[in-house]
């Protein structure tokens, strides 16, 4: 498994594609509301990427996907292609997923928004898959297995009796959008893969409601949970230092520090 580690020039410039697509979630949030469209968002999203940001949108054309950004509502995974027929409605839980290239190097991002006004659950199953991942963050630091995130991701999950996806996964990222290695968000055997200094990978946690089981629909992109059970995501950029992790994609309302460390 050739895994790719990253020079500090590298890093540099993935904080600048990592602050880019953060910030597009940071600017599409006042949008999110009951009565707007997903492909409404996603032109949104683009106009900003391309016009604003001088940056490009990897999503688009990406093995053919059609839309600059991933908008799933509900019980839609991921992949969930964004369109003028879909329109928000008070209570939907809504996860958009951005990927910008600035400088040849890729950002990846994305986090869940409730339209108007929630519910309880799906507020509660937005808060957990968050700390998930904070979860995870928190961990990383050199010298570590890759499979204890996965395994720390599904002991807290299926605590709090949610299931975490299996058939999807974070990846090492780079100039490349998904290399080496992947990471699982479940216990499972990672290769032998121990993290050092210099790798950046996405960390996304996919949890369902109900069961983990998923189906992907006709257009061979939209991916729903099998039981129609909500389900939400949230996925940084990460960068591992010398003594934790840098986040390369946080955003303000981020309730975890840009750089975490680990004293030795």
């Amino acid at each position: 498994m050739a895994i790719s580690i990253k020079t500090p020039s590298d890093i540099e410039k993935m904080r600048v594609a990592g602050r880019l697509a953060a910030e597009v979630l940071e600017i599409i949030e006042s949008y999110v509301k009951p009565g707007i469209s997903t492909g409404e968002l996603d032109r949104i999203c683009h106009a900003y990427i391309t016009e604003t940001q001088q940056a490009i949108s990897a999503c688009l054309g990406y093995h053919g996907f059609p839309k600059s950004v991933c908008i799933s509502v509900n019980e839609v995974v991921c992949h969930g292609i964004p369109s003028d027929d879909k329109i928000l409605k008070d209570g939907d839980i809504v996860n958009i997923d951005v990927t910008v290239i600035k400088d040849g190097f890729h950002g990846d991002t994305s986090k869940m928004f409730i339209v108007g006004k929630p519910t309880i659950l799906g507020e509660r199953l937005c808060r957990i898959t968050q700390q998930s991942l904070y979860l995870a963050l928190g961990m990383v630091k050199p010298g570590i297995r890759l499979r204890t995130l996965g395994k720390a991701i599904q002991q807290f999950v299926e605590a709090e009796n949610f299931s975490v996806v299996r058939e999807y996964c974070g990846h090492g990222i780079g100039q490349v959008f998904h290399e080496e290695p992947q990471v699982l968000h479940y216990d499972a055997d990672d290769g032998g893969v121990v993290l050092q200094p210099g790798m950046t990978f996405t960390i996304e946690p996919m949890v369902n409601v109900g069961d983990y089981r998923i189906r992907t629909m006709k257009d061979g992109w939209t991916v729903k949970t099998k039981d129609r059970s909500l389900s939400a995501q949230y996925e940084h950029t990460l960068a591992v230092t010398d003594d934790g992790c840098e986040i390369l994609t946080l955003r303000k309302d981020d309730t975890i520090p840009r750089i975490i460390t680990h004293p030795q």
